[in-house]
């Protein structure tokens, strides 16, 4: 199996991106991020993909949100770039706008198969898709404020326009997570399904 943090596959019309750090929750590391940018441009920029889904790699996380040990130290300043990886994050800040859909187009829907944990950045990674589809199992949460981290993927401006705006502050006030099953009943996801069918369902689609 490769080791890429961010994987895409092209089945027919339809590209599969998968979060492809399962011992890491696939939380966002800066290899993660720029790759996943990328794909989100060959999606775009593919006449033959008509649709796009990202899911998690395992069973556990669909995404935890930023590496605390890789992405956040460096984008505060408080280590120094390692890798390529780590410079073109700091020489594009956009990398990390554009790998959450937060100010970057892709032109076609976008599905998000919730296959566990979605959190802080993962949660905002799935308010810019258009349909999600999340196991029975999944929590879902904005935990930026536990860490004293500002929710920097859009979810100060996105989450209230997708769910009722009182639901929307208390999830970001407190960090609170949720359960797939209330997600769903405040509009956020359409379907809750077993945990070993969230691809297929999302594939149905």
């Amino acid at each position: 199996m490769t080791t890429e943090p961010a994987l895409l596959e092209k089945r027919g019309h339809i590209a599969l991106i998968t979060l492809n750090r399962p011992e890491a929750r696939n939380s966002f590391s800066p290899e993660m991020l720029v790759r996943l940018a990328d794909h989100w441009e060959e999606v775009r920029d593919d006449a033959n993909i008509r649709v796009a889904i990202v899911t998690g790699a395992g069973d556990k996380a669909f995404c935890s949100g930023a590496d605390l040990g890789q992405l956040i130290p460096l984008i505060n300043g408080a280590r120094e770039p390692q890798n390529e990886w780590d410079r073109k994050i700091l020489a594009d800040p956009d990398i990390l706008a554009k790998g959450l859909l937060r100010t970057f187009d892709v032109t076609k829907p976008v599905i998000a198969a919730i296959n566990g944990f979605a959190v802080a950045g993962g949660m905002e990674l799935a308010q810019g898709t258009d349909m999600r589809i999340a196991a029975d199992t999944a929590k879902l949460g904005v935990q930026e404020v536990k860490w004293a981290i500002f929710p920097g993927g859009g979810s100060t401006v996105r989450l209230p326009r997708q769910i009722p705006y009182a639901k929307a502050m208390e999830l970001l006030l407190t960090g609170d997570l949720i359960s797939a099953q209330e997600a769903c009943d405040l509009g956020f996801l359409n379907r809750v399904v077993p945990q070993n069918q969230v691809l297929n369902a999302a594939f149905e689609l």
